[in-house]
């Protein structure tokens, strides 16, 4: 009778746990890869599906079709309820719990409202494919309403669309959807003038993209002033219903739409067990990406970081995929039983980017290197279309970029209203 395997359960299908599975294809273990969603989803263009110039198949791909040919990577879609280190168990919603040997926690983030419930009720955030769904149908319904709407108030309101946070998402999103309010302003919607549209983005700290060199920052902030968008650097969200959305310093937008891009938090299934933590709640993991006190255990991605200084990894892509396939390679070893301790987790820094329309970028390399500009749009389009999985996702994505470039056109402005699931018996 063989011998069993170790077994590797491997928590969220983002880009650290997706990084990881795939450095474990073939090796001489086997691979449960857990996940909610049944694909894998480029989370960095969410926006872009909710702005009308991506279809959610551009930037989502089927994870049974990336492991189709695996002998060892298995995926199984389940919600995570709980996992405890101790008896080494991951706890699903509607299975059993799976037993593990070795367990890689890549459970990403979702969004922060920082405990103000009023404003989490009535933003729209933009962390997963429903989300940016639903943020299009919002858009597109507003522009509908407006366009029959006869009271001036009213139609201010539905024509002022506000987000939150002055990140790479919120100075995308901004971008993006300033570019599709000049595409159908007064040519779809004929009642509809530019004029009336405002979009405002406000961002607590001094300067938008504080991640990047002032320089960048002044020049994104530049870019999207010149475009049309109103940028409110200095004031945090102090209250909102669904009407509109009052500012740290007493301002009152009237507004209809708040889109919620001013802090993640991570996923965390390990719930209140005393591990060390950040103060943003991420796992304090030790330099080799160990959770303290659960043999076997790891996390990665948002979830958690070592602490590099007096500071932590960023929650971006690239230091998950990194930390994935270091962990991926830390684990083959202790199966083969080679001998000694890898080197610490060490990221390398390959730059940071940013899109803010229409030939109009922000990139960052390593030694200080930085394009803005038509330069720094380029950039961001390679390399996006690089990490994208799936050829047709490629051709798709860059199809519908060419389209647009040429066009200066948005087809995919579909309000798709769905009703409740049926009842299961």
């Amino acid at each position: 009778m063989a011998e069993a395997r170790p077994r590797v359960a491997i928590v969220g299908a983002g880009f650290g746990g997706l990084a990881c599975a795939r450095k474990l294809d073939g090796e001489p273990l086997d691979v449960v890869l857990l996940d909610q969603h049944n694909y894998h989803l480029f989370t960095p263009l969410l926006y872009q599906v909710a702005t009308g110039l991506l279809n959610p198949s551009d930037i989502a791909y089927p994870l049974r079709t990336i492991f189709r040919h695996s002998p060892n990577v298995r995926f199984r879609q389940a919600t995570v309820t709980r996992v405890d280190l101790a008896s080494k168990l991951v706890r699903l919603d509607a299975s059993p719990p799976l037993s593990y040997d070795y367990l890689v926690l890549a459970t990403g983030s979702t969004d922060n409202y920082f405990g103000n419930q009023e404003v989490a009720r009535v933003s729209l955030g933009l962390k997963s494919l429903e989300d940016a769904t639903r943020l299009r149908n919002h858009v597109l319904t507003c522009l509908e309403r407006a366009d029959a709407e006869p009271d001036p108030e009213a139609r201010r309101a539905l024509l002022t669309f506000v987000v939150v946070g002055g990140g790479p998402t919120g100075v995308e999103s901004s971008g993006a959807l300033i570019e599709l309010m000049e595409i159908v302003a007064g040519k779809d919607y004929h009642q509809i003038s530019r004029a009336e549209i405002q979009v405002v983005l406000v961002e607590g700290t001094d300067r938008v993209l504080n991640a990047f060199s002032v320089r960048l920052g002044r020049y994104a902030q530049r870019v999207l002033m010149k475009r049309g968008v109103a940028v409110r650097t200095g004031a945090l969200v102090k209250s909102a219903n669904g009407h509109s959305v009052t500012l740290s310093d007493g301002t009152a937008i009237a507004c209809a739409t708040i889109i919620w891009s001013a802090g993640v938090r991570p996923s965390d299934p390990v719930g209140e067990a005393p591990l060390p933590r950040f103060r943003n709640a991420r796992i304090e993991v030790d330099p080799w990406m160990r959770i303290p006190g659960a043999p076997g255990a790891f996390a990665i991605g948002d979830a958690a970081s070592p602490r590099v200084g007096d500071r932590e990894l960023p929650m971006l892509s690239p230091p998950a995929m990194q930390a994935g396939r270091y962990v991926a390679r830390t684990i083959v070893d202790a199966v083969r039983g080679l001998q000694g301790e890898r080197e610490p987790f060490h990221y390398v820094d390959k730059g940071t980017m940013a899109t803010v329309g229409r030939n109009a970028g922000v990139t960052h390399l390593p030694g200080g290197l930085e394009f803005t500009g038509f330069l720094g749009w380029l950039t961001w389009l390679f390399v996006h279309i690089y990490y994208l999985i799936g050829f047709r996702n490629r051709i798709s994505a860059l199809g519908s970029w060419a389209w647009d470039y040429v066009r200066h056109d948005r087809p995919i402005r579909i309000i798709l209203a769905s009703s409740a699931a049926p009842k299961r018996v």
